[in-house]
C-alpha cells in the first residue's frame, strides 16, 4: 500500500506544479487553490508512504514522478521542448525510480 501512497503523491505532484503554472504568482484564485490542495494532499500521500519506505526512497520517487510527470506535461501542452538528450536524461530518471523500487525490499 505505501508504493500505492507514493505513486499517488507524485502524481498529485504533477497536478500542483501544473496548477502553478496556472497561478500567476498566486494572484488567481482558483489556481492557487488546486495548487494549496494538491500540494497538501501529495505530502500527505508522502507523509503515509514515508511510514514503511525509507524516506530517502520515498523522496527521491517522489520528486522524479513529479519531475518526469511535470516534464510530460509542459512538452504536451505548453509546447516546451523535448530533445534527445533531455530524453535520455528523462530515461534516466525513470530507470533510477525503478531502480530504487527494486532495491528497496519493500
Amino acid at each position: 500500500m505505501a508504493w500505492a501512497f507514493l505513486i499517488t503523491a507524485g502524481l498529485l505532484e504533477i497536478g500542483f506544479t501544473t496548477a502553478m503554472r496556472f497561478a500567476a504568482g498566486f494572484t488567481k484564485l482558483v489556481p492557487t487553490l488546486v495548487f494549496v490542495l494538491f500540494a497538501g494532499l501529495s505530502f500527505y500521500f508522502l507523509e503515509r508512504a514515508a511510514r514503511e519506505i525509507p524516506l530517502g526512497t520515498a523522496y527521491a520517487v517522489w520528486t522524479g514522478i513529479g519531475a518526469v510527470g511535470t516534464v510530460i506535461v509542459g512538452a504536451a501542452f505548453f509546447g516546451e521542448p523535448i530533445s534527445l538528450v533531455r530524453f535520455i536524461f528523462i530515461a534516466t530518471l525513470i530507470g533510477s525510480i525503478v531502480g530504487l523500487r527494486l532495491v528497496s525490499g519493500h
